[in-house]
């Protein structure tokens, strides 16, 4: 469903307090005044985010609007060291960056599997008496106090990974597109924002090789400013490392919409400038021959484009080629 696409939450988190250090003595049978053994305390839990490859969407923490990490243990005499508080793991989806609340300032992206984070240390333990001893105090009455745990309001944000990404206005034919290439199921309709959220489907290519396109919500004019769907849906785009751009052959003015779409784009991250784009020509199936020639000088020169329809396949199979071949070009 839909609603289960997460790729926003907001969570305060707080790691564990240190524990306290020790203010022990020795107590033998012959030695009832010994010196200091006091251990030190155990340190606060962190808080860690783990990548996890089967995860697609951040909708198991959604309603987890606190979370906590375990208190260090105190320590003890015979200076034992108190017990270590409970680690938070937390299992992310690939491409998940994590913020600071108060400053938006970006603190890691988890890119890869198994890859962890701390995303907030414990407090360290205090450190027992014994550790105070000196010639000048024997018996230091004295142990540290375990650090604080930190509390902090974060913010856990999706980005998309997939090969290629499909920008375009809504209803330019991508989630038709998808669905005729991939086993993705996304909802399709002939009217604007279907797609309210982005879906990703494997694209089987030649000799059991295959690649990841994900369709993007519809772009609208000024969405780098955040309208309609905006900043929301532009970021999804940042993670793939080729845009393919979609227009329908019965638009208006087919240069003129690229051009709004890419300056969505420049807008809202430069870096996007940076891909490789791709441009597909959709609803072939509603021009003929002719058509598609009196439509080639309103198609911008300096891109790679093809005429497409998902509804009869037309040159679907010349695009996965193209795709294919942007893909793995050799990096200059």
């Amino acid at each position: 469903m839909e609603s289960n696409f997460v790729d926003y939450v907001k969570i305060n988190f707080t790691s564990g307090n240190g524990g306290k250090g020790s203010t022990h003595y020795r107590r033998e049978k012959f030695m009832p005044k010994g010196g200091p053994d006091g251990g030190d305390g155990g340190r606060g839990g962190h808080i860690v985010l783990r990548g996890n490859r089967n995860y697609w969407t951040l909708l198991h923490l959604k309603y987890r609007k606190h979370i906590k990490a375990g208190h260090g243990g105190d320590g003890s005499g015979n200076q034992r060291t108190g017990k270590d508080g409970q680690d938070i793991f937390l299992d992310v989806p690939l491409g998940t960056v994590a913020k600071d609340f108060e400053t938006d300032k970006v603190l890691f992206e988890v890119l890869n599997h198994d890859e962890e984070y701390v995303l907030l240390k414990g407090g360290r333990g205090g450190r027992g008496n014994v550790h105070f001893k000196s010639s000048v105090n024997q018996t230091p009455d004295y142990a540290q106090p375990g650090e604080d745990g930190i509390e902090s309001w974060m913010i856990l944000e999706l980005k998309v990974l997939a090969d290629i990404g499909l920008v375009g206005f809504p209803n330019a034919g991508k989630s038709t597109l998808l669905a005729s290439i991939t086993a993705a199921k996304p909802k399709i309709a002939n009217y604007p924002f279907t797609t309210l959220v982005p879906n990703l489907g494997i694209v089987p290519y030649r000799n059991e090789r295959s690649f990841i396109m994900a369709d993007i919500p519809g772009i609208i004019e000024n969405a780098h400013q955040g309208k309609g769907l905006g900043h929301r849906f532009l970021r999804h785009i940042e993670r793939n490392s080729t845009l393919l751009f979609m227009i329908p052959a019965d638009s208006e003015n087919i240069k003129k919409e690229y051009e709004i779409l890419l300056n969505e784009c420049a807008q809202y991250n430069e870096e996007l400038m940076h891909k490789d784009r791709l441009l597909a020509i959709t609803k072939a199936d509603l021009v003929d021959e002719e058509l598609e020639e009196m439509l080639k000088p309103e198609i911008p020169q300096d891109i790679p484009y093809m005429f497409i329809s998902s509804i009869t396949g037309k040159n679907i199979a010349q695009l996965k080629d193209l795709i294919w071949e942007t893909l793995n070009k050799p990096i200059d």
